[in-house]
């Protein structure tokens, strides 16, 4: 079992289903009810990064001159952080929000000894706003804050169960991957994590475990440092 670890959930996972846009009161309650009943059981240090691509991903937004879009969509993650908070408050869970991007009426600004401050005491920090910066992702913030709070370990909740050689939803006979290096990942051009997450990964030897948020009880296995999904390491 791990003491602290930071999770990525991506935005589409407090999506309405099944278009995987805007926001959702039941994968909410949903999700809030899975990271408490793995929360009570482990007592894990928690810390959360969300995704947008429920409401924009600024890479996906041509019309829009990259850097501006960018920007636009660290705002759309602080409007999940906020949603998932709410969340995670209505079923007991104490949060902070924290954002790369300062916004004191709203949220506190990410600072990492506070961060790890509020993790010991047994607060879920959800950070927001991405790095701060144009240009990088949120899986790349989530390896990064990872690296910054000495998290044992990033957990990655996608929508299907590990890493898979295709697309497990067009091709049934896909082969899943139950352990997988860094380079190799990069090697096949395995779409987990773009390519600075992964080497952030290498240099600071951070193991990653992707697995599927929607069956229950997977958080807590992950937590719990079981043999679920893929386990990505050096």
């Amino acid at each position: 079992m791990y003491k602290r670890v930071v999770l990525k959930i991506s935005g589409e996972s407090i999506a309405i289903k099944p278009d995987n846009i805007g926001l959702s009161e039941d994968s909410l309650k949903e999700v809030a009810k899975e990271i408490k009943s793995a929360i009570e059981e482990t007592k894990v240090q928690l810390a959360i990064v969300i995704g947008a691509g429920n409401i924009l991903r600024g890479k996906d937004v041509s019309f829009i001159e990259r850097t501006t879009a960018d920007y636009m969509g660290m705002l759309a993650t602080v409007i999940n952080a906020m949603a998932l908070q709410s969340a995670l408050e209505s079923v007991g869970l104490i949060t902070r929000v924290m954002s790369a991007i300062e916004m004191p009426r709203i949220a506190e600004t990410y600072i990492r000894r506070r961060a790890i401050r509020h993790l010991e005491k047994g607060r879920i920090a959800i950070f927001a706003a991405g790095t701060g910066n144009p240009y990088f992702t949120t899986d790349t913030t989530a390896v990064l804050r990872a690296i910054e709070i000495h998290s044992d370990i990033l957990l990655k909740a996608t929508q299907v169960d590990g890493v898979y050689n295709e697309d497990p939803k067009k091709n049934p006979k896909a082969k899943k991957y139950k352990t997988l290096t860094f380079i190799e990942a990069i090697n096949k051009r395995l779409k987990i994590m773009d390519t600075t997450a992964f080497s952030l990964c290498m240099d600071n030897n951070l193991p990653v475990r992707v697995f599927s948020l929607y069956k229950k009880g997977n958080l807590l296995k992950a937590l719990l440092g079981e043999e679920v999904g893929t386990l990505i390491e050096r």
